[in-house]
Formats: C-alpha cells, sequence, structure tokens
C-alpha cells in the first residue's frame, strides 16, 4: 500500500491514524486525508482513485467517510472534466458551463463505475462528461428549439456540403445533397430550414447588407413599424360581405370598374347603357356600401 502513495506528495496526503479501530469483520483499509483534492496530479488520481473507490465500495452511503470518499474522487478528477472541455476551446464564452455540465458527466460516472470489471475509470468516466457536453451543446446551443432528428440531420447535411463542395468546386444542389445522402429532396429542405434555428439574428442588424455598414434600418425598426394595411384589414372584411348582399349587375360593374379599372364609357358598352346611366349607378352602389360601412362601426 506504501508504494501507492510514494509519487503523492507529504504535503497533500496525511494518514488517519486517529478514530476507533476497525471492528471483526471490517476492512481494515485506511482513506489517505488530502487537504486540497483539486491539486493532485492527474498520474497520482489515478494511482489513488482504485483505494478510494474500494473503500467507497464498503462503506455506506450517507455517512461521513462515505461523502468524504466520494467527495475526494470528483475533485481529484477533476483533470478528467478539464481534459475533455478542451476539445470545445472555440467555445470559449461558453466554457464554464461546459466544464460544469462535464463535471456532472463525472459524478454520474463515480455512481455508476463498477471496480469489479477491472476497467481503469478513465476509460469510463470520459464517455460520461463528453456525453454530458453534447446534450449541453444539443439542448441549448440552438436558438429555436427543434426536434433531436433535425439537429442531428443539420450536422449530416454540414459534413455533406462541405465534401461535396471540395469535389465540385462549388456549393451542391439539393438534388445533389439527397443523392448523396440517399435521402429525399423533401428531408433534404426540411434539414435546411431547420438549420435557420441554429443561430438568432440580432434584431439590430441591418435589413439592407449594402447598407450595413452605412448605418441602415434595422429589424427591429421594421418590425416597429406599424403597417398601414393591417388598419384595414376589418374594412375590407366588411366590404367583402356587403358585397355578397348586392345583385349580380352591381357586383359586376364594381369588378369592371374598380378591378379592371375599365371607364364608365366602356362599362356602359359592356352592359348596353349610356354613360350617364353608368355614372348613376355606380353612385347608387357606392352610397350602398358607404351607408352599410358606417353601419358596421
Amino acid at each position: 500500500m506504501n508504494a501507492v502513495f510514494e509519487d503523492v506528495s507529504d504535503a497533500k496526503l496525511q494518514e488517519v491514524h486517529d478514530g476507533p479501530s476497525p471492528r471483526a469483520g471490517e476492512s481494515s483499509t485506511t482513506l489517505p486525508r488530502i487537504e486540497d483534492a483539486g491539486s493532485v496530479a492527474p498520474h497520482d488520481a489515478k494511482a489513488l482513485s482504485p483505494l478510494f473507490f474500494e473503500r467507497l465500495g464498503e462503506l455506506h452511503e450517507g455517512t461521513p467517510e462515505y461523502q468524504y470518499a466520494r467527495n475526494t474522487l470528483i475533485e481529484m478528477n477533476l483533470s478528467l472534466v478539464r481534459y475533455v472541455a478542451s476539445r470545445y476551446r472555440s467555445h470559449s464564452d461558453h466554457m464554464e458551463d461546459i466544464v460544469q455540465v462535464g463535471t456532472i458527466g463525472l459524478i454520474k460516472a463515480i455512481d455508476r463505475f463498477d471496480r469489479t470489471r477491472r476497467t481503469e475509470f478513465a476509460a469510463f468516466a470520459i464517455p460520461h462528461i463528453l456525453g454530458e457536453i453534447k446534450r449541453y451543446f444539443r439542448d441549448t446551443s440552438w436558438a429555436v428549439h427543434v426536434p433531436r432528428r433535425l439537429q442531428e440531420l443539420r450536422a449530416e447535411l454540414a459534413l455533406a456540403t462541405e465534401q461535396l463542395s471540395t469535389l465540385l468546386d462549388r456549393q451542391p444542389t439539393v438534388k445533389e445533397l439527397a443523392e448523396h445522402m440517399q435521402l429525399t429532396e423533401e428531408e433534404v429542405i426540411e434539414g435546411l430550414v431547420a438549420a435557420n434555428g441554429y443561430a438568432a439574428v440580432s434584431l439590430n442588424v441591418s435589413c439592407d447588407s449594402e447598407t450595413a455598414a452605412g448605418g441602415g434600418p434595422t429589424f427591429a425598426d421594421v418590425l416597429a413599424a406599424a403597417d398601414p394595411a393591417t388598419e384595414r384589414i376589418e374594412d375590407r372584411c366588411t366590404l367583402a360581405s356587403l358585397l355578397k348582399l348586392l345583385s349580380d349587375r352591381d357586383r359586376l360593374i364594381i369588378q369592371l370598374r374598380f378591378g379592371q379599372e375599365m371607364t364608365q364609357a366602356q362599362i356602359g358598352a359592356v352592359l348596353g347603357v349610356s354613360q350617364m346611366h353608368v355614372s348613376r349607378l355606380l353612385a347608387r352602389i357606392i352610397k350602398q356600401l358607404r351607408r352599410g360601412m358606417l353601419s358596421q362601426k
């Protein structure tokens, strides 16, 4: 046992000599008291972890010694979390969150580790840590939540697009992507549309890329502006119901005058009446419609 501790500095380890002696039938395994488990070197943590796992299996959950053994295992093996998190250096603004979720994976690995299988803990823990980090990006990195199937399809589309772009020396078409990925064109289009939900665009970005540097109108300016057409929606709906109440000839006159923009003389020629008569008919129809519109308000 002393050979295990030879690589660990005396400043970090202090064997526990106080406390009651083990009773008959109990394990005599004694854990070292580590003052700063987080500063234990990775190779020392690798040597010490089997001892702590062995003792953890002998203790009852909830006892102070059990908590000490478990917490020390977590702190000693945080270097595994930092190692996996280093793969995501490009996401430096998320690094603190990545380490936190990676630590959750480490804790799950410690709780699930079976020392009787003779597997190195690092080999068992790293997939758990990596899985938690990937789950974090899957659940939080998308600006709009989309099904996991489409999230995975986006990654496959990105890879296929890169491969075909290199091969064709241009951006591949939807048909070419579908043939390469053995998917239907509808599935490819669905994945491309879903990819738009990965990143959100700021409302302060200019609407026109050509005037982006010149400070043109932003999306926020456009969205905040009232659409004049919305103010007439109710009037248009009311007018549509009133037009249905007109006779067939009156509706034809309205269609010819305002739909086809024909003159009164042209309308008269179609109906076989004079221009003056068309004028009187239009005046009557418009007065009837106006009266109906005012009565609805």
